[in-house]
């Protein structure tokens, strides 16, 4: 879907109606997979939504299945998440990763305010962001791990665990 919609020989209801199909295979294959607590290492929480003004989740729902699956306690905040849900949900489950995704050029600023607002309020732990108009540049530029696609993301995830830098 992603490389026709790219082509354009898709549009955006396709990728809508894909990404409903998308979610409704997840919902069904989720129980199927376990829990995903076969590691012996405790992974911290990662919190996860799409920023403030986007209310596009494929991308984010296929990475917190991956994350799941791998041990991760994700807590998934949803769509169209304001900064302050960011971080009061990262500082009550004590998330050493807050995880961020946006589809819109006009959305992805939002990605930085979480990050200086957070800062701001004194929370210490790693940002991680992706999304179709989510560069590594960018990622680099507002100070946040760069995850392309759910399967980058277990990697990334797992690399800040081990204290990996930027």
């Amino acid at each position: 879907m992603g490389e026709l919609f790219d082509k354009k020989k898709y549009f955006l209801p396709q990728l809508i109606a894909s990404g409903e199909a998308m979610k409704n295979g997840i919902d069904v294959l989720e129980p199927l997979l376990g829990d995903g607590q076969n590691s012996e290492e405790e992974k911290p929480a990662v919190v996860i939504g799409t920023v403030a003004g986007d209310i596009h989740d494929i991308g984010k729902n296929l990475v917190i299945l991956m994350l799941k699956n791998y041990g991760f306690n994700v807590i998934d905040l949803g769509k169209d998440v304001s900064k302050e849900a960011f971080l009061n949900a990262a500082l009550e489950h004590k998330a050493g990763i807050i995880a961020m995704s946006a589809l819109m050029t006009t959305t992805m600023r939002e990605m930085k305010n979480v990050i200086d607002y957070a800062k701001e309020k004194g929370y210490g732990g790693e940002y991680m962001i992706g999304g179709a108009v989510i560069t590594p540049d960018y990622a680099r530029e507002i100070g946040a791990f760069y995850s392309a696609d759910a399967a980058e993301a277990v990697k990334v995830a797992k690399e800040i665990c081990e204290g990996e830098s930027r």
